[in-house]
């Protein structure tokens, strides 16, 4: 079997290598790819991620069987509808079902519609309108830009100023889509999901986040600075909550909205004295939370996928480990950074996985993003995982990169309670 993944970062990375390790796969593609991808996977670096017509001439010439769409701009622009009519299998959502992270209000109608409990919230189109709302509204609040922002366009206003300062970043020009949301307060964690129509498999291993770019969580909103899997301190019973109040009824929803869902739906969940509650919903696996959790799946991966297209029983099989992942990022991200500074060690690295590394002239390893890499860590606990994963960061020589030094600091912090 041939399989091609569709992307560039650190969670189309481990993606590359979770199908390259399957029993039934042949050979692994990766549409665009990165420079640190060649060890698992054939890339193919000379067509974008965006040219859905040379993407379809790729897999119908090389007849493949699969394909896994990692980013959420290719879902959003149709590339699973341009693939329809190849002999290929496409994880991943229609354009129609990739509304559900393509735009706010579109989730956020649904699980109005359909009681899936999440913030109240308001839809603002107009800036003035915006400001005036700030003015009277309950501090603190949530701005949310409609669309794709990249994990950035979301704003938690603590203050009538923050808010206000929230409104000017966010409306661009006068006319923007602005979702102002209740904020909530708990614990967040992230829940991923098999999904197929009403078919409904839900990960029952959980992972977290660490959003701000910087120490205790303070700084701006990121991609994802971080994350570990399992969460000790969120007990299962809470997952099987979710799965009964969120992640089954979500699908269910939009199979009575008429909307064919077939891929990963990622729930981005916050514990509240109410219980769970839906933050966001995402049409792909959440990055850096795949690179932790695909690392500790011990299941054949395309084995999985099959059976979810054929929506046969799924039983998710995990190693008797913990895995925490730190970000290393470019000095300046989520603003301006410089691109270019040698990026050294990789070499010496047991696991990892890359978001934004290339080659240079001289076959040397440059930053080239935001998010650069991330190095993973094994333990018997969180703890240990954590260790040595910033032991492996330890290895890592640049003077361009920064990372935090409290990833998984949440579950160290309850277990020495």
């Amino acid at each position: 079997m041939k399989v091609l993944v569709i992307g560039s970062g650190g969670r189309e990375h481990v993606l590359a290598q979770k199908c390259s390790t399957s029993k039934s796969v042949d050979e692994v593609f990766v549409i665009p790819g990165n420079d640190a991808m060649t060890k698992v996977a054939t890339v193919i670096s000379n067509i974008k991620e965006t040219d859905h017509a040379l993407i379809k001439d790729f897999v119908i010439e090389h007849e493949i069987e699969w394909v896994v769409i990692g980013p959420e701009q290719p879902l959003i622009d149709g590339l699973t509808d341009t693939l329809a009519d190849t002999n290929a299998k496409v994880f991943g959502p229609n354009k129609e079902a990739a509304q559900l992270e393509g735009s706010k209000e579109f989730a956020k109608k649904i699980m109005e519609k359909y009681n899936i409990p999440t913030a109240e919230y308001q839809t603002i189109t107009d800036k003035d309108e915006a400001l005036r709302y700030v003015e009277t509204c309950k501090i603190p609040i949530v701005l949310k830009k409609d669309g794709l922002a990249a994990g950035k366009g979301v704003i938690v206003a603590l203050t009538r100023d923050e808010a206000r300062a929230g409104v000017a970043e966010l409306y661009v020009t006068q006319k923007e889509k602005v979702v102002f949301e209740e904020f909530l307060d708990g614990e967040e964690y992230s829940v991923m999901t098999f999904v197929n129509q009403e078919y409904a498999i839900p990960f029952d291993c959980i992972a977290q986040d660490h959003k701000r770019a910087f120490d205790g969580d303070q700084g701006p909103n990121t991609g994802g600075m971080g994350a570990y899997c399992p969460v000790p301190h969120i007990p299962q019973a809470i997952l099987e909550e979710t799965n009964s109040k969120i992640a089954q009824p979500i699908a269910d929803a939009l199979v009575s909205e008429g909307i064919n869902y077939f891929g990963l739906i990622y729930i981005g969940a916050i514990l509240t004295e109410e219980g769970p509650k839906v933050i966001e919903f995402n049409a792909r696996f959440g990055d850096p939370e795949a690179q932790v959790l695909l690392t500790r799946l011990d299941s054949d991966f395309v084995e999985l996928l099959e059976k979810t297209y054929n929506k046969e029983p799924i039983q998710l099989e995990w190693k008797e480990e913990s895995v925490v992942g730190v970000v290393l990022a470019s000095k300046g991200y989520p603003g301006s950074y410089e691109k270019g500074a040698l990026v050294e060690g990789l070499e010496d690295l047991d696991q990892y996985f890359v978001s934004a590394l290339k080659l240079n002239e001289n076959n040397q390893f440059v930053n080239n993003g935001g998010r650069v890499m991330i190095t993973i860590g094994t333990g018997n606990d969180i703890e240990e995982a954590q260790q040595n994963a910033y032991a492996q960061v330890d290895k890592i020589k640049s003077e361009q990169l920064f990372y935090r030094t409290d990833i998984g600091h949440k579950a160290i912090k309850a277990k020495n309670k």
